[in-house]
C-alpha cells in the first residue's frame, strides 16, 4: 500500500459543476453596489448588458452573433433553444452520454418530435458519417458525463440548410469552438469559469436569429424559454412575410431579462470573465486547461488501477476528465459494489480534506471525473494524484 500523502491541494475542488472559483476569488472583491434593486433599472440592466460584452470578448464569439441569458443554467439555454426553434425539419440528436440522452427524450416526449437518435456507448464518439445537412441538429461538444468530446467539427457541413444546437457547457472558455459549423451555442456560468449556478448563456448566429423571425413553433412555450415575442400566425407555424412584429425577442440581447435574475450571480460572472481577460483571454484559458489535463494524463500513464472512460485520444475531454476503474479486483465487482467502492473513496478523500466531488456522474459508469477547467491550478491536479493512489487502496483494504 502506497504511504499516506503530506501535502495536499491548496484549493481541493474538482468538481464538475460549479466548478473551482478562480484563483485569488473573495466575495469581497464583487460589485455590491445593486444589490438590492430592481431588476429592470436601468443600470442594473445595463450592468446585465456589460456581462454579456465582456462574455463576447472572451469567448470570442462573432460580432455578427448575439447573446441571450436564461433562466435555469445551460439546461435553460438548451431547452430555449428546442422549444423555441425546432419543429420546422427533422431533427437528428448524438446521444453520447447522459444530456444527449436528456435533450433527444425531451425532443420526443415533450416537443412530441421524431428525432433521429445516434447512439453510442459510454466512452465512444458516435458514427456521425449519417449526419444531414437538411437537418437540425443537437449535440453537445463535451460529454460531461462521458469525458468524450467531439474531435473537430469537420462532420458538419458549411453549406447546411439545419440548425445546430451545440450543448457547449463545459467546452465553452476551454476549447476552441468552430463557430462557423454551429448556430446556437449555450453554457452556463458554473461550468469553466466556475460562476455561480442558474444562469445560462445562448449564442446565437444570424442563422438562428432568422429562424426565431420566421419561423413559429406549433406548440406553447413557457415563458422561461420564450426567445420569441407575439404568438403563432401563419399556417404550420409560419409566420407572415412581413412578421407582424413578431419573432426573435431583441430585448434580450441587450441585457434584458426574461425574469428575476440574480444580480449576485451577475456580479460574480464578470468578475470571472474580467479574471479570464486579464490573465490573456481565451488562449490563456484553454492552455491552462490543457495543461491541468497533461498533469494527470501523466499520471494516468505510469497507474494500472485507471483508464480513461474514453477510448480514443482524440475524443478525450479536457474539462470532465472521467476514468474507470480497471483493477481486476474491481472488475469481478458488480456494479453495486464498484458504485459503493467509488462512494468510499469520495469519502475518503473529503475526510482529508484532499479533494472534493471526484466521483463519476450518477447515470454513468463507476468511477472517477476530475474537473481539469482552467480555474484548477496544475499544482494542485499534481498533488492531487498521490491522494488517489492512497485512496484507492485504502478503501479496497477496508
Amino acid at each position: 500500500m502506497p504511504n499516506k500523502p503530506n501535502v495536499k491541494p491548496e484549493r481541493p475542488w474538482f468538481s464538475a459543476g460549479p466548478t473551482a472559483k478562480r484563483p485569488g476569488w473573495s466575495s469581497q472583491t464583487l460589485n455590491h453596489d445593486l444589490l438590492g434593486r430592481g431588476i429592470r433599472a436601468p443600470e442594473v440592466v445595463a450592468r446585465f448588458a456589460h456581462g454579456l460584452t465582456l462574455t463576447r470578448e472572451l469567448l470570442q464569439v462573432p460580432e455578427d452573433w448575439v447573446l441571450v441569458y436564461l433562466p435555469g443554467s445551460d439546461t435553460g439555454a438548451v431547452e430555449a433553444a428546442l422549444w423555441s426553434m425546432l419543429g420546422e425539419r427533422p431533427v437528428q440528436v448524438l446521444a453520447f452520454e447522459n444530456f444527449g440522452q436528456v435533450w433527444a427524450t425531451d425532443i420526443r416526449d415533450h416537443l412530441k418530435l421524431e428525432p433521429e437518435v445516434i447512439e453510442a456507448p459510454w466512452g465512444q464518439w458516435p458514427d456521425v458519417s449519417g449526419i444531414d445537412p437538411a437537418k437540425d441538429l443537437v449535440f453537445p461538444w463535451n460529454g460531461t458525463t462521458a469525458g468524450v468530446k467531439a474531435p473537430n467539427a469537420d462532420w458538419i457541413a458549411d453549406d447546411r440548410a439545419g440548425l445546430v444546437i451545440c450543448d457547449a457547457t463545459s467546452a465553452a472558455f476551454a476549447m476552441a469552438l468552430p463557430w462557423p459549423k454551429l448556430d446556437v451555442v449555450t453554457f452556463s456560468f458554473q461550468k469553466a469559469l466556475g460562476g455561480e449556478a442558474g444562469l445560462g448563456v445562448a449564442a446565437l448566429s444570424p442563422r438562428a436569429v432568422e429562424r426565431l423571425d420566421r419561423y413559429a413553433p406549433p406548440r406553447a412555450v413557457p415563458k422561461v424559454l420564450r426567445l420569441r415575442t407575439g404568438t403563432p400566425s401563419g399556417p404550420a407555424g409560419h409566420l407572415p412575410q412581413n412578421g407582424g412584429g413578431e419573432g426573435f425577442d431583441r430585448a434580450l440581447a441587450s441585457g434584458s431579462m426574461i425574469n428575476t435574475f440574480s444580480i449576485w450571480t451577475l456580479e460574480d460572472w464578470i468578475d470571472a470573465v474580467e479574471w479570464g481577460l486579464s490573465i490573456g483571454g481565451l488562449e490563456t484559458l484553454i492552455a491552462r486547461t490543457e495543461a491541468n489535463a497533461a498533469a494527470l494524463d501523466a499520471w494516468v500513464q505510469r497507474t494500472a488501477w485507471v483508464d480513461y472512460l474514453a477510448e480514443d485520444p482524440a475524443t478525450r475531454s479536457t474539462t470532465s476528465v472521467c476514468l474507470k476503474i480497471v483493477d481486476e479486483r474491481v472488475a469481478a465487482m458488480d456494479a453495486s459494489a464498484q458504485h459503493a467502492l467509488v462512494l468510499k473513496i469520495k469519502a475518503l478523500l473529503e475526510a482529508e480534506g484532499a479533494a472534493f466531488d471526484v466521483e463519476s456522474h450518477r447515470n454513468a459508469p463507476a468511477g472517477l471525473r476530475i474537473w481539469c477547467g482552467c480555474t484548477v491550478e496544475t499544482a494542485d491536479v499534481e498533488a492531487l494524484t498521490p491522494w488517489l493512489d492512497w485512496v484507492f487502496e485504502t478503501a479496497l483494504a477496508e
